[in-house]
């Protein structure tokens, strides 16, 4: 264990600590904030907001992202084919909240259009990725979900953010040139 350094505190070994302070030096890391959707046997579309998305590879095209083993829409995702992530903008914490919620239906009034395996896709979001589910990992209390990237795009809005707790928006910058 070492002394606070510029503020902070340090708790020593995750094993010994208690998860509630794990989760909030965990969440001193920014994240993009998605909503991964795919398409249940009986045809409903599912959805949820995810913030533990990342690439893994671009030769093959992979991403991929977890799912508490706990989720109501676990076995939509884990036993489906495809699944689409897209990854929201400032402006769009409704929909941020709306996924990240037990609501009975969360694509009312949604204008939707299908991506690869009828995954839904949402309107205005910042980036989308259509993808093939490629593997599912056990991760602890987690399924780890590996998509190969069929089909993407982007623009250029600003993504939504959720760091120390809080939604915020990226302020993009120009790199510091080295002198």
């Amino acid at each position: 264990m070492q002394p606070d350094q510029a503020s902070g505190r340090w708790q020593g070994d995750a094993a010994d600590s208690d998860p509630q302070t794990l989760r909030k030096a965990l969440g001193s890391f920014a994240t993009g904030v998605t909503v991964v959707t795919t398409v249940a046997p009986d045809g409903k579309p599912v959805g949820l907001t995810a913030s533990s998305f990342n690439s893994v590879s671009m030769d093959p095209p992979l991403i991929l992202w977890s799912l508490s083993e706990r989720s109501p829409s676990l076995a939509a995702f884990r036993d489906g084919s495809h699944f689409a992530v897209n990854v929201l903008a400032d402006e769009q914490i409704e929909l941020c909240s709306r996924f990240g919620r037990p609501v009975p239906d969360k694509f009312d009034g949604l204008d939707l259009a299908a991506g690869a395996g009828g995954a839904p896709l949402l309107p205005g979001a910042v980036a989308q990725f259509e993808c093939a589910l490629e593997a599912v990992y056990p991760g602890g209390d987690h399924l780890i979900l590996l998509g190969r990237v069929l089909r993407y795009r982007w623009s250029d809005r600003t993504p939504l953010l959720f760091c120390q707790g809080r939604l915020g928006a990226a302020a993009p910058t120009e790199p510091a040139l080295a002198g």
